[in-house]
C-alpha cells in the first residue's frame, strides 16, 4: 500500500495527537478570551466538577460532534445554562479526529472522556474497557464507489468479485467488465487505524489481503475525494461522504453489492451487509455536564446535523 501500516509509533502519535491538537471549541464571556491549552491543563475544577469534556476518534463521527460541541458552547456558553444544577463554569468541548482504534486506545488511557468510533467494538475492547456505555448516533454503510465518468456497463458486483480486485487479483478494469480497457484499477481505502478498513476486511476481504498497491485515505472525505479525481479508480466511500460527495453533482457512482443497493432502507434493513455504527462510547456513567451534552447530540438539533453530514440518525428525539 502506498501508505505503510500502522507501528506502535504511529499508534502513539495518534494518542499524543488526540490528547494535544484537539480542535478547542470554549464558551467565553466579553472578560475571557478563549484558552487554547490542551484538556489536562486547562480543565476547570470546582470541587467535583470538570469544565471540560474530550472525544476522540473517528473521523467519520468528527465533523458530527464537533459542528454539536461548537452549537452547544454558543447556544449556552456556561455550564449553568445548559443545567441549573451545574456551575457557572465556561463550557469546553474538545474534538480530535484521529481514527476508531485510536480512540479507544485513548479511552482506555483515560486521554478522553469518550472515544468515538466507526465500527463495533471488539471482544477484547470491551473487556478493557469494563464498565462502558455505547452511545449509537448514525448507521453508515461502505459504498463500493466508482468515478461517475468510468464507463463500467456493470452497476452489481458479487463480494468474490469486489475482494479479488481489493486484493489486486483482478488489476485491470478489463478483467471486471470485458467492455472497458485494459486501465490499472486504482484502488483507494481507508488508513489502517480507521473503523472502515475493519469493517471491510471483516464484510468483504475474508481471508484475502489488500493488495500493497492500495492508497491509503486518512479520512472518507479524502478517500471520496480520491475517487472523485482519478477516472479509474475504485474504493469504500462511507455512505455520508459518498451523500456529501455527490451533492453539487454526481461525481461517485456507487455499485450494487450481491444485488443490493445501498440506500438508507436497505442499510436500516440490513440488507446491505456493508455496513457499520457510527458511535461513541464511553467508561462508567456520564457526569451530569457530559449528560447535557449527550442529551443535547441526541435532541433534533443532533438528528439534523446527523442527516446534514449524510448518515442515517439512529435515534428518535425524545419529544
Amino acid at each position: 500500500m502506498h501508505r505503510p501500516a500502522a507501528t506502535p509509533l504511529a499508534r502513539l502519535l495518534g494518542l499524543f495527537c488526540c490528547a494535544l491538537c484537539a480542535v478547542t471549541l470554549m464558551g467565553c464571556n466579553a472578560q475571557k478570551a478563549p484558552d487554547t491549552q490542551a484538556p489536562e491543563t486547562q480543565a476547570e475544577q470546582t470541587g467535583d466538577f470538570k469544565s471540560s469534556v474530550m472525544f476522540c476518534g473517528s473521523t467519520s463521527l468528527y465533523p458530527i460532534i464537533s459542528s454539536l460541541a461548537g452549537s452547544f458552547t454558543d447556544e449556552y456558553v456556561t455550564w449553568d445554562k445548559a443545567n441549573a444544577e451545574l456551575p457557572d463554569k465556561d463550557i469546553s468541548i474538545y474534538v480530535a479526529p484521529g481514527g476508531s482504534g485510536v480512540g479507544v486506545s485513548a479511552l482506555e488511557d483515560g486521554t478522553c472522556d469518550f472515544g468515538m468510533l466507526a465500527r463495533d467494538l471488539k471482544d477484547e475492547e470491551k473487556q478493557a474497557l469494563g464498565d462502558y456505555k455505547v452511545y449509537e448516533v448514525a448507521k453508515d454503510a461502505l459504498t463500493v464507489s466508482v468515478n461517475a465518468q468510468n464507463p463500467i456497463t456493470l452497476d452489481d458486483l458479487s463480494t468474490d468479485t469486489i475482494a479479488q480486485i481489493f486484493s489486486g487479483e483482478l488489476s485491470t478494469w478489463n478483467q471486471v467488465d470485458p467492455s472497458l480497457p485494459a486501465e490499472p484499477i486504482q484502488v483507494f481505502i481507508r488508513d489502517l487505524s480507521g473503523g472502515a478498513y475493519e469493517v471491510f476486511q471483516k464484510t468483504v476481504m475474508g481471508d484475502k489481503t489488500v493488495t500493497d498497491t492500495a492508497t491509503q485515505s486518512a479520512s472518507m472525505t479524502e478517500l471520496a475525494t480520491n475517487i472523485a479525481n482519478n477516472p479509474w479508480a475504485i474504493g469504500y466511500a462511507g455512505f455520508g461522504a459518498y451523500n456529501k460527495a455527490n451533492a453539487d453533482g454526481q461525481v461517485l457512482r456507487a455499485l450494487k453489492v450481491d444485488g443490493v443497493e445501498p440506500t438508507e432502507q436497505t442499510i436500516v434493513s440490513g440488507e446491505y451487509k456493508i455496513q457499520r455504527p457510527v458511535m461513541f462510547v464511553g467508561k462508567g456513567d456520564p457526569t451530569p455536564a457530559q449528560q447535557a451534552f449527550i442529551d443535547y447530540v441526541f435532541s433534533q438539533t443532533g438528528k439534523e446535523v446527523v442527516e446534514q453530514n449524510g448518515y442515517i440518525p439512529s435515534f428518535t428525539p425524545a419529544e
